[in-house]
């Protein structure tokens, strides 16, 4: 292709065989051009542009006309310069621009120039050393593409490259004309000024020193297509804080979506559910994710770059709305939490409670005195009570409000709840204004008067003492026992996580200490020797 070319720009324009040779480029142009696949059957449009182009060459052959075609043959070489990384490859195409510019330069151009003044010499030089550029062609090593790669012309550095030649021409004939200088000079001069104008646009376009530069505006231009992406951000931030349902956020967000200038409409589908806003259009953007189907419908014919826009505008709605879903997920695994740790929380308050009833039923089975009738009356009322508030509470989980009682009164009534079984209790310091959540103080001291109970029951003779203490950080309720140390092992994990143990101690006592964090207060083992186990409850300092 180039061979013959380069035959037909030496016989001149005036050659009827320059112009038969010019078809037989266009032939085997056909075969090269990297814009239909060989297997491709053209259209009657693009037929009628082949037919166009060899009457051109026919009827219409001049010098300025293959100035035209060796410029857009150069330009086509240059994009696929910038594309291919194959070392040889590029090798090869870089030969061929190089081959096309000293052709335009040294042939074509003096043709057509205001004065002829190529030296013969340097004109005899190109004809017979260009074709040694195309010998080396031939000799470099081959790269096939795959049968299946497209073939890719990178259009912006093509158009560009044309630009370039193009006022390399007319600026060197604009110096010739009005300088009246020599060929070469001119030459030189608009190459050199267009190279200066070229690096300092490049400075300017990304400066390396720290500041912004012509890129920034031009990608946020180009990203922001008339609208600026921080507003969309923006207005999806709104609706996020404003609406709380997928469904409803998704379609709202759809609907803001539709009433950009540039769309039409759109339609979406998610969860079993769909819904369109506004009109179809014969231009479509189609986004897909894992909860989200979005077809979004614009008004005029999507560019490559407003297409990623379309896209990027849906992609971040779907992000919201899985941000949506996700937060819907999290709330109902919050309620299942909160059911599941009321409901553990509550069978230790219920256990204990039955532990009590059997002391009751243990004491009536062997006494039936009128004191044993005033203990019942004191405590199956009590025992009814805390049963109740068990129930509402398993009935709202996470949504109890903590009771709040007298601490001189709930003291007294632990007193009496526990006064037949060996416990030892001693107060100091009551405030009779202070109160604390009854809740909070009924589950913690029935597990660990519990525990120890059961300690006792396992066949330690040891002796249990609760004690009530005010202080300036509020109330501290400890329960000692003089029973063996928790051992180290479950000592460590303690209050923390639930732990196996054989007297009861774990997931209690992890309760327990849950109940308190969320209440204000702190439970911990406050001594741990034998002789001296010590549990505290008190308030965390503010």
């Amino acid at each position: 292709m180039l061979a013959l070319l380069h035959v037909a720009v030496l016989r001149g324009t005036a050659d009827n065989w320059a112009r038969a040779l010019l078809l037989a480029h266009l032939g085997l142009l056909l075969l090269w051009q990297p814009f239909l696949r060989g297997e491709q059957r053209i259209s009657l449009t693009q037929g009628a542009f082949i037919a166009l182009g060899a009457v051109a060459v026919m009827l219409w052959l001049s010098w300025w006309l293959l100035a035209f075609w060796v410029v857009v043959l150069a330009g086509l070489v240059g994009g696929k310069v910038f594309l291919h990384q194959a070392r040889w490859q590029r090798r090869s195409y870089l030969l061929v621009l190089i081959y096309l510019l000293a052709l335009l330069a040294i042939i074509i151009l003096p043709e057509i120039a205001p004065r002829r003044e190529v030296a013969p010499e340097i004109r005899t030089l190109a004809e017979y050393g260009l074709p040694l550029l195309l010998v080396a062609l031939a000799l470099m090593p081959a790269e096939p593409d795959a049968p299946e790669a497209p073939q890719v012309i990178d259009f912006f550095y093509s158009i560009f490259l044309m630009l370039v030649l193009g006022m390399v021409i007319l600026g060197s004939f604009t110096f010739m004309t009005l300088g009246r200088i020599a060929y070469l000079e001119a030459l030189t001069n608009t190459v050199f000024l267009i190279a200066g104008s070229i690096f300092v646009l490049g400075l300017a376009w990304n400066p390396r020193t720290g500041y912004a530069g012509l890129n920034v505006f031009f990608s946020r231009y180009l990203f922001s297509i008339g609208l600026p992406v921080e507003k969309w951000l923006f207005f999806l931030a709104e609706l996020s804080q404003l609406e709380a349902r997928p469904e409803r956020f998704l379609a709202e967000g759809v609907a803001g979506l539709a009433r950009l200038p540039w769309i039409a409409g759109a339609a979406w589908e998610a969860a079993g559910q769909h819904g369109e806003t506004g009109e179809r259009s014969d231009h479509a953007v189609l986004y897909e994710s894992r909860d989200l189907e979005l077809t979004i419908f614009s008004r005029y014919r999507t560019s490559p770059a407003l297409q990623w826009h379309m896209h990027l505008l849906g992609q971040l709605l779907g992000e919201f709305y899985a941000a949506k879903l996700r937060e819907q997920k999290l709330r109902e695994a919050s309620y299942l939490q909160a059911v599941h740790e009321t409901g553990a929380r509550l069978t230790h308050d219920v256990k204990n409670l039955l532990q009590s009833l059997n002391v009751l039923c243990s004491v009536a089975a062997q006494d039936d005195t009128p004191g044993l009738q005033a203990l019942m009356r004191r405590q199956l009322p009590a025992i009814t009570q805390r049963l109740q508030a068990t129930l509402e509470k398993l009935q709202r989980p996470g949504d109890e409000e903590p009771q709040q009682v007298a601490l001189r009164e709930w003291w007294e009534a632990l007193g009496r709840q526990y006064q037949a079984q060996g416990v030892e209790f001693s107060a100091a310091g009551l405030d009779p204004e202070l109160r604390v959540p009854k809740a909070l103080f009924d589950s913690v001291a029935d597990n660990l008067l519990q525990n120890a109970l059961a300690k006792r029951a396992a066949g330690q003779a040891i002796g249990i003492r609760a004690t009530i203490l005010c202080g300036k950080d509020g109330p501290e309720l400890r329960v000692r026992d003089s029973g063996k140390a928790v051992p180290a092992e479950v000592a460590g994990g303690l209050l923390r996580a639930p732990v196996r143990s054989g007297e009861g101690l774990g997931i209690g006592l992890y309760q327990a200490a849950r109940h308190a964090e969320t209440s204000g207060y702190a439970l911990r083992l406050a001594e741990n020797r034998d002789g001296a186990v010590c549990f505290a409850l008190s308030r965390v300092p503010a």
